[in-house]
């Protein structure tokens, strides 16, 4: 199709005649759904293998909320497709959902102009069939979701190099944080800013929301504004005196704005979240300024970009989502200093965080529901009866059930083993795959394994061998939409009501969090548990309102923003922990939560506070402490009252025991207040204050304890250097009240303690030490925080950690391995049993040996 004839089906939205020129089949049928009150009809126009070409025509076009929303109830009748939104004047959404990682999502193109068309016209090869052409459903997804794929690494990477400019010279022209040092070596300086260049990047997203008084330019319109009232008086302020520390501290930080405050920066929501609380160094610093040509520069790069909360591609190929935020924070972090920090893509932590989370959530809904989880009950008879619906479709490519027909006679021929000359049969086998049956850089001895593999499988599923949910793990089965279609297709409200109480109490943490890759893939793998569970209960209420009505009815009366701001929330406040030693990490982490939670949330200029809920605060959930130095246990406390005056310890025993009680209670008290209520009231403000004052009691007492157990040096450097954490004191709730942690996932620093940074001439070892660890001699950090974890885990908890290879084959590691062995971990290596690697292993907790030298635990 030339460019001719594509601009003429677009301009009269003829998307019919223009699919079957790329090779579609006729479709003829209709659907209506009801979203949020309003009624949108969907017209098949065509088909391919099952993948349908769908359009609606609307007065206005959806956001990409109500896309979602469209979504959940379009796929019971279209799983995959493209749907073509129209409104007047040739505005058209094409909406295709994609499941990145383990999420569901929809990706979109929007344009209003022929000109605004080129991507789209660039992508028509990848969804154009010839007539004759023999294809799967499998392959015309994988080739259109492809089309439709966002190359957001390398568009991460081009914005990060220039952010990373920009942030240097930014800190060039911030004054009053101890100008006599140098800007490259004052920490001060450099990390605040790193905090306004966060707090702007936040302002940037949602402000093209229209959440800054409905203008998508608000803070370069407002800068020339202020730039031209000191023109007119010369003692007007900087534009961050006079306009941008109001507008975070008295505005987005403020609950209640005068009318004098709207006047000049117009309706403005009220955010919460802690997040433009006057920070430490602006309380430290009375005479910090920042120039305004610091801004003009910043702004001028950021408008290079579109800056979208969802997913979406325009023809510039310069979309940045909140995603790009974590890429930032750890490559600054890795280019000012070697700190372990690494950026773990997605693929990776939805690996790691499904195959333990999902698991978990199955194994305390199966001790409530014990019926539906038997050989034969509903659980796994749904799988049995699932044929290859739960095999991944990499696994599938090029399967059928008569795949060995189809192949060429002269790879087919090498298949039977008991043949005589078996060698010369497969001497073509290191060729490579055909194009309809490979996947990337295949040879056809890899194909014929995996194609065996898949009919293995297909034979395991019908004859139902498969009865426990780590097995999904083991055949490497798709664990997450298997849970879901548990909750969506059961007809057992019980089944529903308890694993949805498992989500609400499971309680998942990250110890070296970062920037919160690992907690954004657990926030991704639980929100569609979430949806499914929501979406039974409601009807199950339909048809009987005693039930479900208290869940049902704390979304309904209690937002007044939507659902999926509901859910997030919920996520967040119950489910999601993490712990780092830097600041800036844990700074970035909750601003990328805040992001995720406003994303859903669309502006209602009628609405109290723009119709956005104010954000939790989470500031009890993301910590900044040295995951390695701290009591961790109550245990490790009464060992530590075993010396000195008897008489004294048990005091300071009792004493502590009874401070923990009182912080845990007021720390229950302050999260169930933000789960109830959406509007700032002194109460939350006061449990915080509360909450906090008796934190710093404890770990004042804890702190000089442990200081004076290991130390006779000064007491505040020990502090600032060692940065404890005590986590029998900041989750005791959880330790204490739940056993430990139920699932802790993530990716551990992998630093040696004794090694000199070339960069800082410093050891970690130089800057703290640890105490009372048995794999101390393995030297190396990651293993220090295997350690920690065992003892903060609960009993049967899933854990998932990404360690080096050399972990379990090196001789300094063994302390390590016996930590893992008494824990119930199990592992092979390649040295000592390459002929029966797997023989015997447990496994729940198998070790994944995968390539690059590193394991998936």
């Amino acid at each position: 199709m030339n460019r001719n004839q594509f601009n003429q089906y677009i301009q009269s939205a003829s998307f019919k005649e223009m699919f079957i020129e790329l090779g579609w089949n006729k479709a003829k049928d209709t659907i209506d759904l009801d979203i949020d009150d309003n009624k949108y009809t969907f017209t098949y126009l065509v088909q391919r293998n099952g993948f349908q070409v769908l359009t609606c025509k609307v007065d206005k076009i959806p956001s990409n909320t109500t896309c979602r929303k469209i979504d959940g109830k379009l796929r019971r009748f279209a799983n995959d497709y493209i749907c073509i939104y129209v409104a007047e004047q040739m505005h058209h959404l094409w909406v295709v959902p994609i499941r990145t990682s383990e999420k569901r999502d929809v990706t979109s193109i929007e344009y209003s102009t022929i000109d605004q068309t080129d991507f789209l016209f660039s992508k028509l090869s990848d969804f154009s069939f010839d007539l004759d052409e023999e294809t799967t459903i499998v392959e015309v997804k994988q080739r259109v979701q492809g089309a439709f794929s966002v190359n957001s690494e390398k568009i991460t990477k081009d914005f990060y190099s220039g952010f990373k400019n920009e942030h240097k010279k930014f800190a060039d022209f911030i004054s009053g944080i101890d100008d006599y040092i140098d800007t490259k070596d004052n920490k001060n300086k450099q990390w605040y800013t790193s905090v306004m260049l966060n707090r702007l990047m936040f302002c940037y997203f949602i402000q093209k929301k229209g959440f800054l008084d409905f203008n998508t330019n608000y803070l370069r319109d407002k800068l020339i504004e202020c730039q031209q009232k000191r023109g007119e008086n010369k003692f007007f302020s900087t534009f961050y005196k006079g306009f941008l520390c109001q507008l975070f501290q008295g505005g987005l930080n403020s609950p209640k704005h005068n009318d004098k405050f709207e006047i000049e920066y117009g309706r403005i929501p009220y955010l919460n979240g802690g997040m433009f609380d006057k920070h430490i160094l602006e309380k430290q610093y009375a005479d910090l300024d920042i120039d305004d040509r610091a801004f003009e520069s910043l702004f001028a790069f950021f408008d290079k970009w579109n800056w979208h909360l969802d997913t979406r591609i325009t023809a510039s190929g310069k979309d940045i989502n909140p995603d790009v935020l974590g890429y930032i924070f750890e490559q600054y972090i890795n280019d000012r200093a070697a700190m372990g920090a690494y950026y773990t893509k997605e693929d990776i932590t939805g690996y790691i965080g499904k195959n333990c989370i999902i698991p978990f959530l199955i194994d305390k809904t199966a001790e409530k529901s014990p019926d539906a989880f038997k050989p034969k009950g509903y659980v796994w008879s749904l799988l049995k009866d699932s044929g290859d619906q739960y095999i991944y479709p990499a696994v599938k490519r090029g399967y059928t059930s008569d795949w060995q027909k189809k192949i060429p006679e002269y790879i087919a021929q090498g298949i039977n083993t008991e043949k005589p000359n078996l060698l010369e049969r497969r001497a073509r086998w290191n060729e490579k795959t055909s194009e309809n049956f490979a996947l990337p850089t295949e040879i056809w001895r890899e194909t014929i394994e995996r194609l065996q593999r898949c009919e293995s499988l297909l034979g395991k599923i019908s004859n139902g061998e498969i009865t426990q949910i780590n097995d999904f793990i083991t055949y490497n089965l798709d664990i997450t939409s298997f849970a879901e279609d548990v909750i969506r297709r059961t007809d057992d409200h019980l089944l529903v009501r308890h694993f949805y109480e498992a989500m609400q109490n499971v309680t998942i943490l990250d110890p070296t969090c970062g920037s919160g890759a690992f907690l954004f893939a657990a926030l991704n793998i639980l929100e569609p548990l979430y949806e499914a569970c929501l979406d039974r209960m409601e009807d199950f209420h339909a048809k009987n309102t005693k039930l479900f009505s208290e869940q049902l009815d704390e979304i309904n009366n209690r937002y007044r923003s939507n659902r999926q701001y509901f859910i997030y929330k919920s996520i967040i406040l119950r489910n999601l922990y993490g712990v780092d030693i830097m600041v800036e990490a844990t700074e970035i982490a909750k601003l990328r939560l805040f992001l995720k939670m406003v994303a859903v949330v669309e502006v209602d200029q009628r609405a109290d506070n723009l119709g956005l809920d104010p954000l939790p605060d989470i500031d009890f959930n993301i910590k900044c402490g040295n995951t390695l130095v701290g009591y961790a246990t109550e245990q490790e406390l009464k060992n530590d009252l075993t010396y000195g005056d008897m008489y004294a310890n048990d005091k300071f025993k009792d004493k502590i025991e009874k401070q923990m009680k009182v912080v845990s209670t007021a720390y229950e008290l302050f999260r169930n207040e933000q789960l109830k209520v959406y509007d700032d009231n002194a109460s939350i403000k006061k449990t915080k204050e509360q909450l906090n004052t008796r934190l710093a009691e404890l770990n004042d007492l804890l702190n000089r304890r442990m200081h004076q157990t290991i130390t006779a040096g000064d007491y505040d450097q020990w502090l600032a250097s060692h940065q404890p954490f005590h986590w029998i004191a900041e989750f005791y709730h959880i330790i204490k009240g739940n056993g430990g942690f139920d699932v802790i996932i993530g990716n551990p620093p992998y630093v040696e303690y004794t090694k000199k940074n070339k960069e800082t001439k410093k050891a970690i070892s130089d800057i703290y030490k640890i105490s009372d660890y048995k794999t101390e001699t393995c030297g190396n950090l990651y293993a220090f925080v295997i350690e920690r974890i065992t003892k903060i885990i609960k009993h049967l908890g899933k854990t998932g950690m990404i360690i080096p290879h050399s972990s379990i084959c090196t001789d300094r590691m063994e302390p390590l391995c016996k930590i893992l062995i008494k824990n119930g971990a199990w592992f092979s290596t390649y040295d000592t049993r390459p002929s029966t690697l797997f023989d015997g292993v447990d496994q729940r907790l198998l070790i994944y040996i995968l390539g690059g030298g590193e394991i998936y635990s």
